[in-house]
């Protein structure tokens, strides 16, 4: 259970989630479960945080409604569902520490994508592609089942096509509203949620509708840069910590 501290850097987890996936377009979705498994095990912080995405996902599609592209869609969602099945059955056959030192790993591999832009030295060819967006998809689910960080995979993906703005970040609402939703289904079979999980997100899950109409509202007063700098900060110090735990 969160101690005073914890309940603290929860609730700036959530919201500095909402903040991310309306106003600075999901690219710290991952943040909370690290943030969170310094006090609770991966899983119960996966647990935890799920509900609140799903709400957060039902707050925010309106506005992108019918604006995606379905070809990226028909790519990236099947091999996405086959990556979550993966990272169901590592959830369900990992240790507790085995576990927080990849949740730990995925978070600095992302805090490190963020610092270095690594998606922007990947060239990918042009157009819909079979292999790389399954791959990609594939990578997206499986992170997103065990930190909830499937940002960045399908967006090296998504970054390589000639989307619209609108019509890109519509498409990574619908993809993440799909796979959220389907993480549902794992997550009960394996028993991840609990009373205590369930008790928690629902303490929370008032600051996710916060956190995402602070974002919309705010996204052009708040600058850009130091809030990716500070986020990505402590994403990346908590990442060190989960894999130190993990691996020691």
């Amino acid at each position: 259970m969160f101690d005073t501290t914890g309940w603290i850097v929860a609730g700036i987890a959530v919201l500095l989630t909402g903040l991310s996936k309306s106003g600075f377009g999901g690219a710290l979705g991952g943040l909370a479960v690290p943030f969170m498994a310094i006090w609770l095990s991966p899983a119960d912080a996966a647990a935890v945080m799920l509900p609140i995405l799903c709400l957060m996902d039902v707050i925010g599609i309106r506005a992108f409604w019918g604006k995606w592209s379905k070809p990226e869609l028909k790519l990236l969602i099947p091999s996405a569902l086959l990556g979550i099945a993966v990272g169901s059955i590592a959830f369900g056959v990992l240790s507790d520490k085995a576990v927080k030192a990849c949740v730990g790993l995925i978070a600095m591999l992302f805090a490190l994508d963020r610092m270095l832009g690594l998606r922007n030295r990947l060239k990918l060819p042009e157009g819909a592609s079979l292999l790389s967006g399954g791959f990609w998809g594939a990578m997206s689910g499986f992170t997103s089942t065990l930190a909830h960080a499937g940002g960045p995979p399908v967006l090296v993906y998504l970054l390589g096509r000639k989307l619209d703005k609108g019509t890109f970040v519509a498409t990574t609402v619908i993809f993440f509203t799909v796979i959220n939703a389907a993480k549902l289904i794992p997550y009960l079979a394996l028993g991840i949620f609990s009373v205590h999980t369930l008790k928690v997100t629902l303490l929370l899950s008032p600051l996710a509708p916060v956190g995402v109409l602070a974002g919309m509202r705010l996204q052009h007063m708040i600058p850009e840069r130091p809030f990716f700098l500070f986020s990505t900060a402590l994403l990346g110090l908590s990442g060190l910590k989960l894999f130190y735990d993990g691996v020691f």
